[in-house]
C-alpha cells in the first residue's frame, strides 16, 4: 500500500545573499514575509537554498519514492545527494520529484534551489500582488508500491471523477506499468486489461451504495446533488488495486454531481434553478508569513466568507491550496479557479501558461465546486503582439475544452479592454474588472450597463470579476469622496453596487475585489505602504470593515444589525447621522437611554440612516439600535473641530500604483 508522510520539519534555509549562513526552518516558509509587505517594490527576489537530511525509508523492490511539493514559488530544481531529480516552473501548483534512482543507504541530503527572480518565461512577472519566494506549502514523502495507481499527468489525481449529472463518468485511472483504465457509470465500453483487478466502491456518507470493477456500468437512480450552500453533498469513490487476492494499493476521491447552466439574459443556474452568483475574490497571504499560511488560517478565511453570506469565490490569481478547494466543496461555494496569466503577455511564456493550466485542470478535476477555468486576468494591460496573445488564449481554451468539456472557460478583462477585443471572444464566458467610482470618476450604473452591452455584443454571459475601493478603518470623513481611502467612502461605493445588482440578472457573477487586504509591495496608499486595502476585512483578519457588514446584511440569512461608522467616534455638529446595516424589518433607536424612534423597513431595504439631534449639553452620545432581542450599540462624541487623526497629511497620502509602471 502507498505510504504518505509529511516532512515539513527540520529543514535549513540559506539566503541568496553573499556569505549567508544556513538557518533552521520548518515549512511552510517564505523569505518575503516582511519585506514583501513593506512597500517600495524592492523586496528580495533571489535564489535561495533549502536542505533536509532524509533517512532512506524502508522500501520493497519495485517501490517508487516521491517527494511531493504542494507549492514552491516560483521555479525550482530538486537535488538528492547532488543529483538533479526534478525541475519545476510555476509557483502555485503541486509537482512530484522521483528520488528513487538517487537514494542511497543511510542518510540522504535533499536540496531544493528556489528562485523568485524576474525572468521572461514564467508567469506571473507583473501583477498587483507580491510574489513571495519559498517552499510555502506542505511537502510530503510518498512511497508507491510496484503495482499501484500512478499519479496522473501534470501531478494530477489518479482517479478523475466527473461532476455532470447527465454523464456521471469516472475516467482515467492511471496504473503502474502505463496501462490505462476507464470505466463509465451510464455508458458501457470496452476496457483494456490491467495488471491485477480494480475494484470500485461508491459511498454515500458511510453507506456503500455500489461496487463494481473496471468496466462496470454504475447507475444511481436517486442521486443526491451537490447543491451549493443549501446542500453541498459529496460522494466518496474508492478504487482498490487487487493482485493475487490482495489489495496492494488504493486511492480515495470525493465528488459531487451537479448541473450548471449560464444564460446571457438570466444568469447562473445550479441544478436547473436560478442561483445568482454573488461573492468575493480571495488572495491567500497574511502579515509576516506571506503565502506560508496554515490550515487554521484557511479555515478562518472560509468562516469569514460563510459569515458574509457569499455563495461564490474567485480564487485569484493562481492555483490555491488543495485544502481550500476541499473546503469549498464541503461548504458549497461555487469556485472560479485560474492561473497567473496576468497583466503582461510574455512572448516566451506560452508554454509556461499552458503548463500551469494543465496542472490546474489535472490537479483539480474532481472538485464539484469549480465551475470555470480562468484563462487570464487583465492581460491586455500590456498585450503585444496581439495575434500571439489571442493564439495563446485559444490554445488554453482548447486544452480546457478537450480535457474537461463539462466546465466553462472564462477571461477577466482589463477595464480598458473593449468587448471588440479578440481576447474577450475566445472563452465561453467573459467578465470585466471595472472600478467605476474608484479609479474612474464614473457612476456604478455605467459598469453594469457596460456588462450588459458586452453580453449583447459577444452573445455570451458576461460578469463583473472585480470591483472595489480602498477602505482604511482608521480614516473617516463626514463628506467622503473618491480616492480618500476612508471607510465611509468604501461603504458608499459598495452600497451603490449592491443596489444595482438586482436590476441586472444577466450578470452571471459578481466578485468583490477583495475579501481581504493583501500584500502588494509596489503600492503606497492610505498611509500603510506595501498593501492593497480594498479588502472588506483587514490583512490580519482582525477587523471586519463596515462594508463587510453591508454585504452580510444583503446576503446572509443570519439576522444581524450593524452600526456603520462606529470607529468614526468624534463628530462635529449638532446632527449625528447614524447609518445602520441590517436584514431585520423592525428597528428601534435609543439615544442615551431614551427611546427616540421606531421604524419598519421596506422589503429588501438593508440600509437606513437615523438623523439625530444631539443633546446640546451632552458631548457623549450612546446609541442603541434594536430589533427584538437583537441590538447593536455605539458611542459617539460631539467635538468642536474635526479629529486630525482621521485624515492623511500630504506626506503619507499618496496613491502610488507603481506595480502598473513596471
Amino acid at each position: 500500500m502507498r505510504k504518505v508522510e509529511l516532512i515539513n520539519d527540520g529543514w535549513t534555509w540559506t539566503s541568496g545573499k553573499p556569505y549567508s549562513d544556513p538557518e533552521p526552518v520548518n515549512l511552510p516558509h517564505t523569505w518575503n514575509g516582511v519585506d514583501g509587505q513593506s512597500g517600495g517594490g524592492d523586496y528580495e527576489r533571489m535564489t535561495c537554498t533549502y536542505t533536509k537530511r532524509l533517512q532512506r525509508p524502508e522500501i520493497a523492490p519495485g517501490d517508487t519514492v516521491y517527494i511531493q511539493f504542494r507549492g514552491v514559488n516560483s521555479e525550482c530544481e530538486v537535488f538528492l545527494n547532488d543529483e538533479s531529480v526534478a525541475k519545476h516552473e510555476g509557483g502555485y501548483s503541486t509537482f512530484n520529484a522521483d528520488i528513487t534512482p538517487a537514494l542511497k543507504m543511510g542518510t540522504n541530503i535533499l536540496t531544493v534551489k528556489v528562485s523568485n527572480e524576474p525572468n521572461d518565461r514564467v508567469y506571473p512577472q507583473r501583477a498587483d500582488f507580491t510574489f513571495y519566494g519559498g517552499i510555502y506549502r506542505d511537502v510530503y514523502m510518498v512511497i508507491l508500491p510496484k503495482d499501484c495507481f500512478e499519479f496522473g499527468p501534470d501531478g494530477g489525481v489518479p482517479l478523475k471523477l466527473s461532476t455532470k449529472v447527465e454523464v456521471r463518468e469516472v475516467v482515467d485511472i492511471q496504473l503502474g506499468g502505463s496501462n490505462m483504465i476507464s470505466f463509465g457509470i451510464l455508458t458501457a465500453a470496452t476496457f483494456p486489461k490491467a495488471r491485477g483487478d480494480t475494484r470500485i466502491t461508491v459511498y454515500e456518507g458511510d453507506k456503500e451504495i455500489a461496487q463494481g470493477r473496471a468496466g462496470t456500468v454504475f447507475e444511481f437512480p436517486n442521486v443526491r446533488l451537490w447543491n451549493g450552500l443549501d446542500d453541498p453533498f459529496l460522494y466518496t469513490v474508492k478504487a482498490e488495486l487487487i493482485v493475487a487476492s490482495e489489495v496492494v494499493d488504493e486511492v480515495v476521491e470525493r465528488c459531487g454531481f451537479r448541473s450548471v447552466e449560464i444564460d446571457p439574459k438570466k444568469g447562473f443556474f445550479l441544478n436547473g434553478k436560478s442561483y445568482p452568483l454573488r461573492g468575493v475574490c480571495r488572495h491567500q497571504d497574511r502579515p509576516e508569513v506571506g503565502n506560508a499560511i496554515s490550515k487554521e488560517d484557511q479555515d478562518e478565511d472560509m468562516d469569514i466568507i460563510l459569515e458574509m453570506g457569499a455563495n461564490t469565490v474567485r480564487l485569484a490569481h493562481y492555483q490555491h491550496d488543495q485544502y481550500f478547494y476541499d473546503l469549498c466543496d464541503e461548504k458549497g461555494l461555487v469556485v472560479w479557479a485560474e492561473i497567473p496569466y496576468i497583466s503582461e503577455y510574455l512572448p516566451n511564456g506560452d508554454e509556461n501558461a499552458l503548463s500551469q493550466m494543465r496542472e490546474l485542470v489535472s490537479q483539480n478535476f474532481n472538485h464539484p465546486s469549480i465551475v470555470c477555468w480562468g484563462v487570464s486576468n487583465e492581460i491586455t494591460i500590456k498585450a503585444k503582439p496581439i495575434k500571439s496573445v489571442v493564439a495563446s488564449h485559444q490554445q488554453l481554451h482548447d486544452f480546457c475544452k478537450k480535457e474537461d468539456p463539462e466546465r466553462y472557460t472564462v477571461v477577466a478583462c482589463y477595464a480598458m479592454c473593449g468587448s471588440g477585443n479578440p481576447t474577450a471572444r475566445v472563452t465561453d464566458l467573459a467578465s470585466w474588472n471595472l472600478y467605476y467610482g474608484w479609479y474612474a470618476p464614473l457612476p456604478a450604473k455605467g459598469a453594469f450597463n457596460r456588462i450588459k452591452g458586452a453580453s449583447n455584443k459577444l452573445k455570451k454571459p458576461v460578469g463583473l470579476s472585480e470591483y472595489g475601493a480602498e477602505g482604511m478603518p482608521n480614516l473617516h470623513s463626514a463628506k467622503p469622496k473618491r480616492l480618500d481611502n476612508t471607510e465611509e467612502y468604501q461603504c458608499i461605493y459598495h452600497e451603490k453596487h449592491l443596489e444595482l445588482m438586482k436590476d441586472y440578472p444577466g450578470c452571471w457573477a459578481t466578485h468583490v475585489w477583495n475579501l481581504f487586504d493583501f500584500g502588494s509591495d509596489g503600492r503606497n496608499q492610505g498611509g500603510d505602504p506595501g498593501k492593497n486595502h480594498k479588502g472588506l476585512v483587514t490583512f490580519d483578519r482582525k477587523i471586519k470593515k463596515d462594508a463587510f457588514y453591508l454585504y452580510k446584511a444583503y446576503w446572509s440569512k443570519e439576522p444581524m444589525i450593524h452600526i456603520a461608522g462606529e470607529r468614526f467616534k468624534n463628530r462635529v455638529g449638532d446632527i449625528l447621522n447614524v447609518k445602520v446595516y441590517t436584514n431585520c424589518k423592525n428597528l428601534s433607536l435609543s439615544v442615551n437611554g431614551k427611546l427616540k424612534e421606531n421604524i419598519k423597513l421596506e422589503n429588501n431595504q438593508h440600509v437606513h440612516t437615523f438623523s439625530i439631534l444631539t443633546d446640546i449639553d451632552k458631548k457623549r452620545n450612546e446609541i442603541i439600535v434594536r430589533s427584538g432581542e437583537m441590538f447593536a450599540a455605539a458611542v459617539f462624541h460631539k467635538v468642536e473641530s474635526p479629529d486630525p487623526s482621521y485624515t492623511l497629511n500630504k506626506k503619507n497620502k499618496g496613491n502610488n500604483y507603481s506595480w502598473e509602471k513596471k
